[in-house]
């Protein structure tokens, strides 16, 4: 009889084959898969996945990853999820010309020099290699300076672990790390005397701004609409964080709000 500990090996080495492959997708032509979602079963090995030569989104998030070889022949590829996995070199993803969002959060990048091998992908947009809400990160992120040297390496990039940093939207995320810091260095803002927020301060959006209308039928789109949307609860956290920071600045500096001052 096998133990837990041998079956708990085996599921932490499994191989990606032509079967597997067409089981997962349906379809007989690997060089015809477009979007593949493997996440978390194990994968160890990446093994014939580089023959898919068209594809375009691929999720690998939560396996068991070191080595990231054969990605490198995805040209096609512009999404790519390997979140919660055992690596620690991308530089394999540098043949990837076309990536345009990685998300490699909870891994083991642990300099600038393991992330040279992406600076030359001219359309990478999204790169993520700390994720607090899903609490993964790289070693690297507990470096001093870690956000603005990765902002000065890849200046095309306009979001960095989900921030964006350049682009429309930018002036919000600093607009909240401005209040943040100041609040903290206000006498009293977080004394045992300041009395529960009021509910004075008017909404950044109107009402409805965040619903997402239904996902088209599309499956690479349908995946696209399910990404976008995760995005958008990013964005209400956001939005719910810069009134409750703004309400407290307001209150610690004993200012009235003036109702012209939210309209954009």
């Amino acid at each position: 009889m096998e133990s837990r500990t041998e079956k708990g090996d085996e599921a932490e080495n499994v191989k990606i084959t032509a079967q597997l492959l067409k089981a997962k997708t349906g379809e007989f032509d690997l060089e015809s898969i477009l979007l593949l979602k493997l996440r978390g079963l194990g994968i160890a090995d990446l093994g014939c996945l580089g023959e898919c030569a068209s594809l375009e989104w691929l999720d690998l998030s939560g396996n068991a990853i070191t080595h990231l070889g054969p990605l490198s022949s995805l040209k096609a590829l512009a999404v790519l999820n390997i979140s919660s996995n055992r690596i620690a070199n991308l530089e394999p993803l540098g043949g990837c010309e076309n990536l345009q969002s990685l998300n490699a959060a909870g891994n083991l990048v642990s300099s600038l020099q393991q992330l040279q091998g992406l600076t030359g992908l001219q359309h990478l947009e999204s790169l993520r290699l700390s994720n607090p809400m899903g609490r993964l990160n790289n070693p690297i992120c507990a470096s001093v300076g870690y956000r603005v040297a990765m902002a000065e390496m890849f200046p095309g990039v306009k979001v960095i672990d989900g921030e964006r940093v350049s682009g429309r939207g930018s002036e919000l995320y600093q607009l909240c790390k401005d209040l943040d810091s100041s609040l903290k260095r206000c006498p009293g803002a977080n004394g045992a005397g300041m009395a529960e927020l009021v509910g004075f301060t008017k909404p950044w959006v109107e009402e409805g701004y965040w619903d997402v209308r239904p996902a088209r039928r599309s499956s690479i789109m349908e995946e696209a609409y399910k990404q976008f949307n995760e995005v958008l609860q990013e964005c209400r956290e956001l939005s719910k964080r810069a009134d409750d920071t703004i309400s407290q600045a307001e209150r610690a500096l004993n200012i009235r709000p003036d109702s012209s001052s939210y309209l954009f």
